[in-house]
């Protein structure tokens, strides 16, 4: 009850001298504005960049072979010994081979939800009598199109039976056809184009036309004309064409949703630990841009909560400013706090009010502060480009952070107004 009487007593302090509250409140109100702003469009930042990542592939997980760093190595035997040859070549039997894929997909179904085979026939340009078009010629599975999804603009992509067969088709980009056929994609379908790679000629099937878009991480100086696209084909195609073993370097692991990343990581170099035990050079190594995700969040993060805390200094100046117009408003309110005490008030009912009223000036203070933060960090936001999303972590800190300055800068005040003696207040003119 005690509170409730301290609260209304508070406002109407605050309702009698509007002007005065206002400005005691400005310090607040700009200090908590400022690190809200800050903090939303850190926030904003944060989550767009993870969710072009993830968009990215970032819960993929690329697995590959790995040069064994250790001097010390294993004999086909099992037996330890020191030295080996660094940096050889890769032979037919280090690759990772289709039935340990096999093997890994049904060990790990429930957690696995595509795996993503590619392999790079080399760069060339595709020619027409005297057009042409730069193209770099790669072999894909299912899975790899499941992770790199094409929009086709005509025709179709590539099919199982395609993958099966490894047929000579091809989906290529719509750059190529306004290079070779003059942007009519249904005049390219059905058509047969002619590949110069190395000095080699290979000749495919056009199946499929798919819309380019160029990679956001890429930069190319090249004209419109002369730019490189991508032309698919099934990766038993190019495994063909370019006469490789039956193996692979690397591939990338579609994980199901809600799989941890990490772990699974873990789990899978276990898995293929029993396979390269024995093998003297290599070892298998998991990498997932989720890693890369987390530490430039982190990275943002702190440079936000930085930022912040710099801001978040001018509250000190805020708060500085309610002791002053708290020990001016005891001075003014001298006689009343002599007549309540003379009527039976303690020390710590007196001492209480004053602190509420501090706490209530900093509160609305924080208020006023965090909906003008939200609204600066929405238009900063939207101004970068960025969706706002307003941090609840730092409004809820905004929050906490005002009741502790107003405890904080209303005791010396309030504890002043408490110890006065009842008699001299009551004289006091």
């Amino acid at each position: 009850m005690l509170i409730i009487e301290n609260l209304i007593m508070a406002f109407s302090s605050l309702l009698s001298n509007k002007m005065r509250a206002l400005l005691t409140m400005l310090g607040i109100i700009i200090g908590i504005a400022s690190v809200i702003a800050i903090m939303t469009v850190g926030n904003s930042i944060s989550m767009s960049v993870a969710a072009n990542m993830e968009s990215m592939g970032a819960n993929n997980i690329t697995v590959g072979l790995q040069q064994k760093s250790t001097e010390e190595q294993v004999s086909e035997s099992g037996a330890r010994f020191e030295g080996g040859t660094r940096g050889r070549t890769i032979r037919e039997e280090d690759l990772i081979t289709e039935e340990m894929l096999e093997e890994l997909a049904v060990a790990y179904q429930q957690q696995i939800a595509g795996i993503s085979l590619s392999v790079s026939s080399g760069n060339g340009t595709a020619e027409k009598g005297k057009l042409y078009a730069n193209v770099s010629v790669t072999g894909g599975n299912e899975g790899y199109f499941q992770l790199n999804e094409l929009t086709i603009n005509a025709g179709r992509g590539l099919t199982e039976t395609d993958q099966e067969k490894g047929g000579k088709v091809a989906v290529v980009s719509d750059k190529l056809v306004e290079n070779l056929y003059e942007g009519n994609a249904q005049s390219a379908i059905g058509a047969m184009v002619e590949v110069s790679i190395n000095n080699r000629y290979y000749t495919y099937t056009i199946v499929g036309v798919y819309e380019y878009q160029a990679e956001a991480a890429s930069f190319s100086t090249d004209s419109e004309e002369d730019i490189t696209t991508q032309l698919y084909i099934p990766l038993k195609a190019a495994q063909a064409q370019n006469h490789s073993a039956k193996g692979y370097e690397q591939f990338t692991v579609a994980t199901e949703s809600g799989v941890d990343t990490e772990a699974f990581m873990e789990q899978l170099e276990h898995f293929f630990d029993r396979y390269y035990r024995k093998n003297q050079d290599y070892q298998i190594s998991a990498f997932s841009m989720e890693t890369m995700l987390s530490s430039m969040t982190d990275m943002l993060s702190t440079i936000s909560l930085a930022i912040a805390v710099i801001a978040g200094i001018s509250l000190l100046v805020g708060g500085i400013g309610v002791m002053n117009i708290m020990l001016v408003s005891i001075t003014e309110r001298t006689r009343e706090i002599g007549t309540r005490k003379a009527l039976g008030a303690t020390n710590g009912s007196i001492r209480l009010q004053f602190i509420m009223e501090a706490v209530v000036i900093c509160l609305s203070g924080g208020f006023m502060g965090i909906l003008s933060g939200i609204g600066i960090g929405a238009v900063l936001a939207g101004v970068m480009g960025y969706e706002a999303k307003a941090s609840m972590a730092g409004i809820l800190a905004a929050v906490s952070f005002s009741v502790v300055l107003g405890i904080f800068f209303g005791y010396y005040p309030a504890e002043k107004a408490a110890r006065m003696n009842p008699i001299e207040a009551l004289r006091y003119e």
